[in-house]
């Protein structure tokens, strides 16, 4: 029998069912028929990360001629925590949710049919993103003889020599009984033409032997980036003349290495990474593997300028590494996110210790010949490498698992770090010498003096959060947090920890030559960690979901990709806002020289240094009109080379419908993305149109997901309606096993049909595949599948500035389209730059719909218009922006919440934060002043902030009254607080001193955290210590007013400290703090018209004492005075009144 590799993915059904459901339980189940590869989470929006208990199960029919070999089940992932039954019985068990394994099941099989029963066990949290759940990658069947070779037992590597020439070394594992072998080797070069064959006898002992040949190849085409020349090694097994087993290897000659001082070289030259973080989702496919949806992302990453991927945070599916060969792509492969200590309460610590081995071994010897592969990391973001030696223990062993299985290095062993500001983190990375900083860049030079033995890239960089199509303005505002819950696109949505705009993460990565690279933060959108939000889906991409470019994409595309190839120019934001209102407008391009223009109209032109420049767009802050944005690029020779525009568009009229591609293949697996965009009646993309979109597909294709990129939006990926997002939508179209027409309609109330014809064409049908998934209506999430949201509120004002004498300012609303069903579902708001409700202005809403906005002091501030479009969320945001001048300061309240985002001066370093906070910088000293905070006459010493400090070590905060250098140090705090990602925990402080009046409060520190706002806490002043010289009003004959108390006080002295509230709780005493060189001194209180004597006596102590007095009657609302009579001398630091203690 010769070895056979079989396609499973067909014949499988799924039954979902409770955590620890034992076998006995699974008859009478509800069981259905499902496709693999399978993801059962991603059928759900409102349940992404449900605990549950997936089995799957399918019949295998076996002869006996396959009983006389060995029958193997290859799974190349399955999510996670797996145990396969055959017959009932447990053949065997699998943890690791990202590690391709394979079970030997010939003991258990009997001729005839066969059960299998696969129980995978997603227990939640398990993971920092959207992990998906189920057999979401390809399984195999694979039937051997008595001898074979083992999987992934071909090791091949090349390498020049040094008289010319390569030299390829290949070792083979033979599995199974004793006998004589004989191997052939043929090479077949990229055309697939045959380079010779070479020959290998030998007698095999059986159970595990290695056989090792090698050959020379005289001048071969290498593979790179650019070519990326693939040749194939079939190597053929021989017992006799019978053909045991047949196995076909692609490799490539190439020389990779990572040098201190150059960074990496590909066959010989240097080569800057420009590399992307990638997780495995597919959008609205979910996990579950698609060849073709994976291509897609990879080409539009090619065409970003992108020459690497890094596998966040795991081991990437087969075909990803194996696209990655064909298409040019270097590959940083990660195999974990933890080690021993955990992340999330089930997620692989629990079975790392046990099982990192056998994960290693799988991992390396899968992918090891693929030229594509450059890295090996051991880990992401791994807190035992901080925490104590053990991490560097764990390090070392990882190392030395790979360099096993990767003997001969075809990769470098490194891992992505966070920690490599600490001693331990940087003991690991000397272990390495390959050292991946995750947002470090700050370290790159002081590292590269320190350990000039070291290669350094940025395993992670960036981290600038965007959303596709939406606009904060303005540019040199950050706004990490907003309404809308989205994120803005102008390059002004920064996290505390990531680069402050994606220009800044491009230019450090440029400016350290010695650095091999980076890998951004992120390729595309991927579903989890919606930073800063609770919503869906990350903000961190270059592309959304849907696979749509944000602009970001363009800044990274004009400075990766060269403009005598493929030149390009591109205006952002789109060109529809409030008339009047002042709008950034940006362009970059690949070409070294921009220019744009309004309506025909020139403003300016601008030089692009793309290899020094530390300005890689161009710029402007231009009143919006409605009209034309036109911008044009031009060569070295002043020729236009590339051209851009953005119109101001009115209503959708119509859907427009654009498929990648008109013909997919009958297969079961192909794809087509149809691309849903709405235009006005100038044809004019309309890019912020959000209309209902419904779509029905019928013939020879089905509807697999639809897609718009908005992380807010709850609408089932796997249903027929969604919303326009920016304008777009994605329909993703899957082939069926028939040829033949294939058509798409899509609908919108109020607009007409749109209709589109494809095909499938007649394929050679791979077995092992099937046809299973049909979506069906769903009800929607978000609005009704009827509904016409709004698209627009627009906001026209005669007046933008406010003086003494225009106080008031009416706004006008409008709603486009005029026929919304949401139009009265408005809110308003003024605000802050960033959004925070202010306290300079108001507004009201008028019986005429007319807003009404009122100005209380000077400052910039703004009128808001929100719309939930019939949801739980804002999904539309119009900002209108004012001015007071003359009209005086407005104070923020002490014993309110002061929301960290309300700082009126800060360092340059700050950023926003979530939740409206302030983010301090990581590195160097930040703070955030906030002025014009009024205490009160009781005044506080009492401060609770909130913070999130993402480390387990302490940090520093200084309060200062005033601003560093300026004022004074009123409180040097440590907060050290167990990290929880995103919440913030309060603490509590007492100050130096008792703040009273208006004071400027200031927030320092060293240490990079973030700081959603502060409060102090209101002391009643009716019980508290209360200082002499805090007095409202003094007078007498004598005395004199120190800071804290009034000392020398003679004849006939008032301190009035006017009204105290007595209603709710009345006082039995009165404690007088003094000091004084006579035995007594006579001091009258007056309580209103109350007046009681006080003989305060010394009895010869000459120190500060407290004295009391008891009271009675002292009720309501009192006006509070001391009167000292004549003969005084005395030092009055306090009082306070005391309540009757409760017995």
């Amino acid at each position: 029998m010769t070895a056979q590799n079989i396609l499973f993915n067909d014949g499988w059904q799924f039954c979902l069912c409770d955590i620890g459901t034992e076998l006995s339980a699974l008859p009478g189940r509800h069981w259905y028929d499902v496709e693999l590869p399978h993801d059962w989470l991603i059928n759900d929006t409102s349940k992404l990360y449900e605990t549950g208990e997936g089995w799957y199960r399918r019949s295998l029919p076996c002869s006996a001629e396959q009983l006389s070999g060995r029958v193997l089940l290859n799974f190349d992932g399955v999510y996670m925590n797996s145990t396969l039954f055959v017959n009932g019985k447990e053949a065997g068990s699998w943890t690791y949710g990202y590690s391709a394994f394979e079970h030997d099941i010939t003991d258990f099989l009997h001729e005839g049919e066969n059960e299998l029963l696969l129980r995978v066990s997603h227990q939640s949290p398990n993971t920092r993103w959207y992990s998906g759940a189920g057999i979401f990658r390809d399984v195999m069947l694979k039937l051997r003889p008595a001898a074979y070779i083992g999987t992934n037992g071909v090791y091949i590597h090349s390498a020049p020599q040094p008289e010319g020439g390569w030299t390829t070394e290949v070792e083979t594992d033979v599995v199974g009984e004793a006998s004589d072998i004989r191997m052939l080797l043929e090479v077949f070069d990229p055309a697939g033409a045959s380079m010779g064959g070479y020959g290998l006898e030998a007698h095999f002992d059986g159970g595990h032997e290695k056989f090792t040949a090698s050959f020379n190849s005289t001048d071969p085409e290498l593979w790179s980036v650019d070519d990326p020349m693939l040749y194939t090694l079939k190597i053929s097994l021989y017992s006799g003349s019978e053909l045991l087993d047949c196995v076909n290897e692609t490799f490539g000659y190439r020389t990779a290495e990572f040098d201190p001082d150059r960074g990496f070289l590909l066959n010989g030259e240097p080569v800057k990474l420009h590399g992307v973080c990638m997780h495995h989702d597919l959008g609205a496919l979910g996990s579950a593997l698609n060849e073709a949806a994976l291509a897609r992302q990879l080409r539009i990453m090619k065409e970003m300028g992108v020459n690497a991927i890094r596998t966040s945070h795991n081991m990437p599916a087969r075909r990803l590494v194996q696209l990655c060969d064909e298409m040019g792509l270097l590959v940083d492969s990660e195999a974990f996110d933890m080690w021993e200590k955990p992340k999330t309460e089930f997620d692989n610590h629990r079975f790392f210790t046990e099982h990192a081995e056998r994960d290693v071994r799988s991992w390396i010897e899968r992918d090891r010949n693929h030229p594509c592969i450059i890295m090996w990391s051991i880990g992401n973001e791994i807190f035992d490498t901080h925490a104590d030696e053990r991490g560097q223990e764990v390090t070392s062993l990882l190392r030395r698992l790979v360099k096993l299985h990767d003997p001969q290095g075809n990769g470098y062993v490194t891992f992505g770090s966070n920690y490599m500001q600490w001693e331990n983190g940087q003991k690991c990375a000397d272990i390495l010498k390959l050292a991946g900083y995750n947002y470090g860049e700050r370290l790159y030079n002081e590292h590269h003096e320190a350990h000039p033995d070291w290669a350094i890239y940025g395993s992670e960089t960036a981290s600038v959060v965007q959303s596709r199509g939406i606009y904060h303005f303005p540019l040199s505002q950050t706004v990490l947090a907003d309404d809308d819950e989205q994120c803005s696109s102008i390059g002004n949505s920064c996290t505390g920890w990531g680069a402050k705009n994606t220009e800044e993460c491009i230019i450090k990565d440029r400016d350290a030559e010695f650095c091999a690279g980076q890998f951004i933060w992120s390729g595309f959108d991927y579903i989890g960690e919606p930073t800063p939000y609770s919503t869906k889906n990350s903000y961190f991409g270059q592309y959304d979901t849907a696979g749509f470019p944000k602009d970001s994409a363009y800044v990274f595309r004009a400075e990766w990709t060269d403009y005598k190839k493929a030149p390009f120019v591109h205006i952002f934001p789109h060109w529809d806002f409030n008339e009047g209102q002042p709008v950034d407008v940006r362009v970059c391009s690949n070409a070294p020289r921009v220019e744009l223009f309004l309506n025909g109209e020139s403003q300016g032109a601008f030089d692009i240094d793309h290899k020094h420049g530390q300005k890689l767009t161009s710029d402007y802050i231009i009143p919006y009109h409605k009209g034309e944005l036109r911008a044009v690029a031009y060569d070295e020779n002043g020729n236009i080379i590339a051209e851009d525009t953005a119109r101001s568009f009115g209503d959708a009229v119509k859907l427009e419908a654009v498929p990648d591609k008109t013909a997919l293949h009958a297969d079961s697996s192909d794809l087509i993305y149809l691309e849903i965009a709405a235009y006005d009646e100038n044809g004019t993309f309309c890019a912020n149109a959000s209309n209902r979109v419904n779509v029905t597909v019928s013939g020879a294709g089905r509807l697999l997901g639809l897609d718009n990129g908005d992380s807010t939006d709850y609408d089932q990926y796997k249903g027929t309606s969604r919303r326009l997002f920016s304008g777009r939508l994605l329909a993703v179209i899957g082939a069926t096993e028939t040829a033949g027409d294939i058509r798409v309609k899509v609908q919108s109330p109020g607009l007409p049909e749109c209709s589109v014809t494809l095909t499938a064409e007649k394929s050679e049908n791979e077995s092992g595949v099937s046809c299973k998934e049909v979506l069906k209506f769903v009800p929607t999430e978000c609005g009704r599948n009827d509904e016409i949201p709004v698209r627009k509120v627009e906001l026209l004002a005669d007046a933008l500035e406010f003086t003494p004498d225009r106080r008031e300012i009416t706004v006008r609303t409008l709603i486009f389209p005029a026929n919304a069903d949401m139009a009265g579902d408005i809110e308003y708001r003024v605000t802050n730059i960033t959004g925070i409700v202010t306290n300079i202005a108001d507004c009201v809403v008028n019986a005429d719909s007319t807003v009404t906005v009122r100005a209380k002091g000077d400052g910039e501030f703004y009128l808001r218009a929100l719309c939930k479009n019939g949801t739980d969320r804002v999904h539309i945001l119009s900002v209108l922006p004012f001015r007071a001048a003359g009209l005086g300061a407005a104070f923020i309240d002490a014993y309110g919440f002061v929301a960290g985002g309300l700082y009126s001066r800060a360092s340059e370093n700050i950023c926003s934060g979530v939740n409206r906070g302030v983010g301090f910088a990581f590195g160097g000293t930040s703070w955030a002043a906030y002025d014009n905070v009024d205490f009160g006459r009781d005044g506080s010493d009492i401060v609770t902030v909130s913070i999130w400090a993402n480390t387990l070590d302490p940090v520093r905060l200084w309060v200062w009254d005033g601003i560093p250098g300026e004022g004074e140090l009123i409180g040097e705090f440590t907060y050290h607080k167990e990290p929880n990602w995103m919440v913030f925990v309060p603490e509590t402080y007492r100050l130096a001193k008792k703040l009273r009046g208006v004071h400027t409060i200031c927030m320092e520190t060293d240490c990079g955290y973030q700081m959603s706002g502060f409060r102090f806490e209101r002391v009643r002043r009716e019980f508290s210590e209360i200082n002499s010289a805090s007095a409202e009003q003094i007078y007498g004959d004598k005395f004199t007013k120190g800071e804290d108390e009034v000392t020398g006080i003679g004849n006939n002295v008032v301190l009035d400290f006017g009204e105290f509230d007595f209603t709710d709780e009345q006082p039995s005493k009165l404690v007088i703090c003094g000091r004084s060189p006579l035995p007594l001194n006579s001091i009258h209180l007056t309580a209103g018209t109350e007046r009681i004597l006080c003989e305060f006596r010394t009895e010869g102590e000459s120190g500060y004492v407290e004295r009391e007095f008891p009271l009675d009657g002292i009720a309501g609302k009192q006006n509070i005075s001391f009167t000292f009579l004549p003969g005084s001398d005395f030092d009055f630091r306090s009082f306070r009144f005391e309540k009757q203690k409760e017995i």
